[in-house]
This record gives C-alpha cells, structure tokens and sequence, in this order.
C-alpha cells in the first residue's frame, strides 16, 4: 500500500495556478504528507483525441485512480466567469464512479485560484469549485483569519480558499502573502488528513 498523499490537482493556462499548485505542495509537505502534483488536459471543440498522453512538461496528467486513493484534495483552477475552467470541469464530470461509491467522502479538500483581476470573480470561483466535492462528501477547509496573512493582504486569499491576482497580462508573480496562504492550505490540508487517518486507526 503506498503512502497516503495529498492530490494537488490543477488546470493551468499561463502558469500562474501551477505556481499556486506548487506552493500548495510544499505546505502539504511542511504539513508531514506527500503531496502529488496532476493537471487535466485542455478541452477543445474537436471531436477527435489529439493531445498527448503525457504532457511535454509540468504535471502528470491524473486520473481517476490518482483521486480515489488520495488521502485529501486541493484544487484549483483560474477563474473563467466567475467559475471553473472548463478542463477541471471536465474531469469533475466524469467522477460519477467515485460519488457512487463514496471513495472520497470523508477525506478533506480545499480550492484555490488566479484571476486576471482583482475583483474578477475569484471567490465565485472558489465557492462553484466546492461544490461538487461537497457532492462527493469531501469535507472542506477554507483559510481561517488566525493566518497573519488573510488581513494583510492587497493581493490574493480569501476564507473560501487560497487566491491570486496575476494581473491583465497573466505576469503578475505570487506575492509573499499569497504564497504564505498557499501553503498554509497545504499545510492545513495534510494536518486534517493526517488526524482523520488516526481516528480511523
């Protein structure tokens, strides 16, 4: 049996939610768990599969095995009106196998996002991202105002989830707020895993 693991899983267009997915990872790792990064291929209009098994660089691609053993969840996505990407979408449509079972009620799970604006539907975002792990019976860690970061900051965070704002261009980098609520939520996410596993012994 392999080691449990927090899935940091991501749809990430220009770089910014795989930087966020990142720092989520280490947390998770300050926090004592593995973390194992997996982003989902994009969609398109075509009918005809041409993407690559294994992407060219970054993440794995993950599947469905990757989610159901996980032993907690950080998901993250850019805004796209105030909601998911529809790639994240996409994969979260064909989990029905895992909602039936149950294979992930139980088990933590936060969110995480970028937008190009400030006030460009961020936190819509974070709350449309949970609902369907609140489906899957997942239970949900948001970022709480005892970190010393989520009254500070002028960029990202909220208390539904890490956030960043990339700016018009997409170039905006992680501040050190944003990047201390990442990892927070990583670290968060391994602590509540771990205890769960303890008290099912």
């Amino acid at each position: 049996m392999s080691s449990p693991y927090i899935l940091v899983l991501y749809y990430s267009r220009h770089g910014a939610t795989a930087e966020m997915a990142r720092q989520i990872a280490r947390g998770v790792e300050l926090g004592g768990l593995e973390a194992r990064l997996r982003t989902v291929p994009a969609v398109s209009s075509e009918c005809a599969q041409v993407a690559p098994e294994i992407p060219e660089d970054g993440a794995l691609f993950a599947s469905i095995d990757d989610l159901k053993h996980c032993a907690g969840l950080a998901m993250g996505s850019p805004t796209r009106f105030g909601n998911m990407a529809a790639p994240l979408k996409f994969f979260l449509d064909g989990t029905s196998s895992l909602w039936l079972t149950g294979a992930l009620s139980g088990k933590p799970a936060g969110v995480f996002t970028s937008t190009a604006s400030l006030h460009g539907g961020q936190e819509s975002t974070l709350l449309s991202m949970l609902l369907p792990l609140l489906h899957h019976g997942m239970l949900i860690s948001g970022l709480p105002y005892s970190e010393s970061a989520l009254p500070k900051t002028r960029g990202g965070g909220t208390p539904y989830g890490a956030s960043h704002h990339a700016g018009a261009d997409g170039k905006r980098a992680l501040d050190a707020h944003e990047q201390q609520l990442c990892r927070a939520l990583g670290q968060r996410l391994a602590t509540l895993a771990l205890a769960l596993e303890k008290t099912r012994g």
